[in-house]
């Protein structure tokens, strides 16, 4: 009786189990279909490299020629925009601190530092409570 639940479990077992690897038949439509693929993105890369590489030896000459008029405007224009970029963030942090200074005091409490009141009150409690008898 033993013997034959146990081949009913295994039977059961095999039915439920995935097989034990891809087949044959994918691998090979896996490499039909990867291998163009790759190679044609390889291909994509390769002509991007050597056209990254054209383009420096062309234009090597002109940022030389016109590196003392490149050189100050790049540095302008990114400190403009960098300025530009603190002052907004600065601005936000002063208006988020007005905003919570104001709703502080017109009583209306919010935000993630009001998490922290029932862990205080939790923590104010006794773990065990104080028996009626005493």
């Amino acid at each position: 009786m033993a013997d034959f639940r146990d081949q009913q479990a295994l039977q059961h077992m095999k039915a439920v189990a995935p097989p034990k690897g891809p087949s044959r038949a994918s691998h090979v439509t896996a490499l039909v279909t990867l291998l163009p693929l790759g190679g044609t993105l390889l291909g994509f890369s390769g002509a991007t490299l050597a056209c990254t590489i054209v383009g420096l030896a062309v234009l090597t000459p002109l940022f030389i020629l016109f590196s003392p008029i490149i050189v100050p405007a790049v540095l302008t224009v990114g400190l403009a925009v960098t300025g530009f970029l603190v002052s907004g963030v600065l601005g936000l942090a002063a208006l988020s601190a007005f905003s919570w200074i104001f709703s502080y005091f017109r009583g209306r409490r919010s935000g993630p530092w009001l998490a922290m009141e029932p862990l205080e009150r939790a923590r104010r409690q006794p773990l065990v409570p104080p028996a009626f008898g005493y």
